[in-house]
């Protein structure tokens, strides 16, 4: 990523001819905001950030202690291609401060950095690599998103039968425009589901690039006509959107520690920490995971997503998987995340997890290189193997219990975000649906 100077950012606002940026930071949940400014106010911003109402913003702050400010990040500064080219628009990504000067501890970006800067004093930069997946659906006549699709296309297919092509190139040249390395690109498993993989970078740049990605997406599909989803299961009877996560360490010297060509999975003890570490916290991070009441309806047997918890070399069943690799890339796959979640926290907690295993260095549970969907009940406890949440109430439950990574997330983002993933289940539980009325109202 390019190191930018205020100079810098004054000097390209006027050069490209800037006329809009948005400061852009998320919300507790993920969502991005944002404050505009014109060109005009860019060095005043730069000097002293911008101040805003954190009060009307999901999860920051009371009403009393409402005033924010944000504060740019001068290394995101990027031009939106898509954007007129005659008075463009340009965006920062921002931390967001308190007015005595200090970091707000409810801020996504600053949760993440803080474990970050615990992992970089034991001596690892933290590498991830996402695979997030989405579907295209068409709009009705008045552009609001329907789950209607024309294709038919499954894995690997290709135009004509992918008729989501033209839109996933159009998304790729543009992220590549804003510095993305895009890997690979493919139509997935359902009709009009989507796979676009960026490489890999430090866990900061991944979760800014992920926000930065839906975006794109989303504008992107919009002029082809179409509405990009990350929501986790929008069609029910085809495979679910996940964000599979590959994780690594590197040392100090910027070499990746998890691998060792001597063990029989190619893992370091390090890896097998940190392997440890996200086993142990695993049913208290599916509330960050996998955080909507929706997200539990892709994590059903039948279609790859994992229920349990385990991990292989081997099989995709399990929560964990290491994948085949050459040379010095030796990852572990978290493959329970979807892509409604928050990238700060769930990065966040991950670090967390596996930093906590490194510190215990202890041992995880051996493989389980069989199908798990296929074992026995008995089979499963014989391998001590657990299931997963099934539900979000079950899953915030679990993050409730675990004070390891509620106390990653602070007391301000964790208390709020455990209350606000109560009452959205409960305002669920309480809803009458369709499902019900065709079962029940014309025989009971």
């Amino acid at each position: 990523m390019a190191k930018y100077t205020k100079k810098d950012i004054i000097q390209m606002v006027e050069d490209d001819d800037v006329e809009f940026i948005r400061l852009q930071f998320t919300d507790i949940f993920g969502a991005l905001k944002n404050v505009a400014i014109t060109a005009s106010q860019i060095e005043k911003v730069l000097d002293n950030g911008c101040m805003f109402d954190g009060s009307s913003i999901e999860g920051f702050a009371r009403i009393e202690e409402s005033d924010m400010y944000l504060v740019p990040d001068l290394n995101t500064f990027e031009i939106f291609p898509w954007r007129p080219q005659q008075g463009k628009v340009a965006r920062l990504i921002c931390d967001v401060y308190k007015p005595n000067g200090e970091p707000f501890e409810g801020d996504p970006r600053y949760i993440l950095k803080k474990v970050i800067k615990e992992a970089d004093a034991m001596g690892y930069t933290f590498n991830v690599g996402p695979e997030l997946e989405f579907f295209l659906f068409h709009t009705d006549d008045y552009g609001m998103p329907t789950t209607e699709t024309h294709e038919k296309g499954g894995y690997f297919d290709l135009g004509p039968i992918d008729l989501g092509e033209n839109a996933r190139r159009d998304m790729v040249l543009t992220l590549e425009e804003m510095g993305f390395e895009i890997e690979a690109s493919h139509h997935e498993v359902a009709p009009a589901q989507h796979e676009i993989d960026f490489k890999y970078t430090d866990a900061l740049h991944t979760a800014d690039n992920i926000e930065t990605f839906k975006l794109v997406v989303k504008s992107i599909a919009k002029r082809h006509g179409l509405h990009a989803s990350f929501m986790p299961k929008p069609v029910y009877g085809v495979p679910g959107s996940g964000m599979h996560i590959n994780m690594s360490l590197d040392d100090q010297d910027g070499n990746n520690i998890f691998g060792d060509p001597n063990d029989e999975n190619g893992l370091s003890k390090e890896a097998y920490y940190f392997l440890a570490g996200l086993l142990k916290h695993a049913k208290g991070l599916m509330a960050l995971t996998n955080p909507l009441v929706n997200s539990y309806k892709r994590l059903v047997p039948g279609y790859e997503a994992p229920v349990h918890i385990a991990w292989s070399s081997i099989n995709r069943s399990p929560l964990i998987r290491i994948p085949a690799t050459r040379g010095t890339g030796r990852r572990i796959e978290l493959r329970s995340p979807d892509p409604a979640g928050n990238p700060y926290l769930v990065l966040a907690a991950c670090l967390a997890a596996g930093l906590e295993g490194l510190k215990e260095k202890k041992m995880p549970m051996p493989n389980v290189d069989k199908n798990i969907f296929e074992m026995t009940a008995a089979e499963k406890a014989a391998e001590s193997i657990e299931e997963l949440p099934l539900n979000l109430f079950d899953a915030v439950k679990e993050l409730e219990a675990d004070q390891y990574i509620c106390d990653t997330l602070g007391k301000h983002a964790s208390s709020k975000y455990i209350e606000a993933k109560y009452a959205e289940w409960d305002e669920y539980r309480r809803q009458i649906t369709n499902w019900e009325i065709d079962q029940y109202l014309y025989k009971i």
